[in-house]
């Protein structure tokens, strides 16, 4: 039975956030500019007069309605939905009608009014409880469906990253496996060596995709899955680093380089006799970090050759960057003087 509760109090908004006390405040001044328009009908001194009166008390209103969520909002948010939007409903109705009295107080107090009981006090009060719990009602269905649309968004984005992520299946698995089990007889310590590399890189593969790791972590496992591929290329495969002011700090999504480089080598370097050199270059500029990945074009004899796949690689890494860093992020691929490259461009994010 408490399952129920649990997951519905998440569709609570927390009543105690910046964002929360804004729209209170804002829609608290909008009625009173509606109230003004309604009983003027021309904007003269007497609507300005009823402007500023009705401003002032919505604003002493919904102040007093801020500071009474933030404070109740710890408790509010162990509640299930039912039951926490009561207890803010009926906050609301308390908040209105002490802010009402203490207005007349006031009124009274600077002798604007000559009597601290005055007749109009009854009718004030009921039309203020009213105008809240109308105002309120609407208010509160409001924030918890806006709530719910950005938790449904969030989730929607983690499952897309989840399975964007779990699309990739690297194709070099069943012939790291077939080169370790080469490696078996002739050399045991390299194999074992070799499976730990192995299952790192499907530990990266497995992880939560939400999270971000450092460039450092991510040229670990680059560097671990060349190795991987060197087993069965050899000295067809040549690999050159250049790193340039990249912060320690900076943070990208995991496996970002990893496919780019089974792409260089599947398309590249395993179509030339004589192999090649696949560069990787990574540099900052400002608060841009640059990824550039390029390859040796495929001999002329062998451009038909492992055509399948490389955009679906390309295209899931694209996914992916654009639905962690939205517009900031872009991806380029283009050729020159005999080479494929693959430019990356992301902010820098720091850990």
């Amino acid at each position: 039975m408490s399952a129920p509760n649990n997951e519905s109090k998440h569709f609570l908004p927390d009543f105690g956030s910046f964002g929360v006390a804004i729209r209170i405040i804002f829609l608290a001044e909008i009625i009173a500019v509606i109230i003004t328009i309604g009983r003027n009908p021309v904007f003269d001194q007497q609507a300005w007069q009823d402007l500023n009166l009705l401003s002032a008390f919505a604003l002493i209103i919904s102040f007093c309605t801020v500071v009474a969520l933030k404070v109740a909002s710890p408790l509010i948010g162990k509640m299930a939905l039912r039951n926490g939007t009561v207890v803010v409903f009926l906050l609301l109705l308390g908040v209105t009608a002490l802010g009402t009295e203490a207005m007349i107080f006031l009124l009274y107090d600077l002798g604007m009014i000559n009597e601290r009981w005055p007749q109009w006090r009854e009718p004030l009060l009921i039309r203020s409880l009213m105008v809240t719990a109308i105002i309120g009602a609407l208010g509160l269905r409001y924030l918890i469906l806006m709530h719910r649309a950005e938790i449904d968004a969030k989730n929607q984005q983690e499952a897309k990253m989840q399975a964007l992520q779990s699309r990739i299946r690297p194709h070099f698995l069943f012939n790291s496996l077939n080169s370790i089990a080469s490696l078996t007889s002739k050399d045991p310590e390299r194999a074992e060596a070799v499976l730990h590399d192995l299952a790192d890189l499907f530990r990266v593969l497995l992880a939560d995709a939400r999270k971000l790791v450092p460039i450092s972590a991510e040229r670990e496992i680059s560097r671990q899955y060349l190795e991987i591929e060197k087993l069965r290329l050899g000295d067809r495969l040549k690999v050159k680093w250049n790193v340039n002011n990249i912060p320690r700090a900076a943070l990208i999504p995991a496996l970002t380089l990893q496919p780019l480089l089974e792409n260089a080598i599947y398309h590249g370097i395993e179509t030339r006799f004589g192999g090649g050199t696949v560069k990787i270059d990574l540099w900052s500029e400002g608060e841009t970090l640059n990824i550039l990945i390029s390859n040796p074009l495929p001999d002329s004899d062998n451009r038909k050759i492992h055509t399948q796949g490389n955009k679906i690689a390309q295209d899931n890494i694209l996914q992916r960057l654009t639905t962690q860093f939205g517009n900031a992020a872009s991806m380029q691929a283009f050729r020159e003087g005999g080479q494929y490259h693959m430019k990356i461009k992301m902010p820098i994010i720091k850990g």
